[in-house]
């Protein structure tokens, strides 16, 4: 079945909200420059009320030396960090998180052969959970709520040798669209299941998470 990962999470209702509607991740964004960016002391509460099977996501930017204590002590099991060109994310960066990495890369950056400064060697790779491709740059590596030209992506998604997440401009209305032509591992959305920046819309939750699992259905 496809990972489904509700993002921007900032209160608990909301995150009980996307675990009732069936999404396999919540994410809690630590970038200060973000309108859904969540404190330490509210991720750590909601994460604490959640089920133990429910992936919990921390969102930053940059490889900062804080990125491993926010996870630990906010109580996150994966790391999704938007690298930037200046702090790459090293073997010894990685080997120190105490949790798994999805390496988020802003469609702008990506390249062939290249995943926006994850310059990482074959015994640090197994640390990478999966890659995820979303719409925006170096600048404003995501949260954009704009979609990429998804057929034009096809060719060097396909290529990349990770498990591909798909971001960026996601709704309940497009999502089977995207799934058909990038064909990921799994969808993250944010801005196109929200009531406002940082509040969800239950009605699009729900309906983004149905999307997902009928064309999993469909599938077989």
């Amino acid at each position: 079945m496809t990972w489904v990962k509700i993002c921007g999470i900032t209160n608990l209702e909301d995150a009980l909200l996307a675990v009732e509607a069936g999404a396999d991740a919540v994410g809690f964004v630590f970038y200060e420059k973000s309108p859904r960016c969540v404190s330490l002391e509210a991720a750590r509460e909601i994460c604490s009320r959640l089920p133990e099977r429910v992936e919990k996501v921390g969102v930053f930017v940059g490889a900062s030396s804080t990125v491993g204590d926010v996870i630990a002590q906010a109580g996150l099991t994966l790391a999704q960090i938007y690298a930037r060109a200046q702090s790459g994310l090293t073997d010894q960066f990685l080997m120190q998180l105490p949790c798994r990495v999805i390496s988020a890369i802003p469609v702008g950056n990506l390249r062939e052969n290249e995943l926006c400064g994850f310059h990482v060697s074959d015994k640090t790779r197994e640390r990478i959970f999966a890659a995820l491709i979303d719409s925006g740059s170096s600048d404003r590596p995501g949260g954009t709520g704009e979609r990429f030209d998804w057929r034009a992506m096809t060719d060097l998604v396909n290529r990349l040798d990770l498990k591909f997440v798909a971001a960026g401009g996601l709704t309940p209305n497009n999502v089977i669209e995207a799934i058909q032509i990038l064909r990921p591992w799994g969808v993250d959305v944010a801005s196109g299941v929200e009531a406002r920046p940082g509040k969800k819309d239950p009605a699009k939750v729900r309906a983004f998470v149905n999307a997902v699992r009928e064309i999993d259905r469909k599938a077989g």
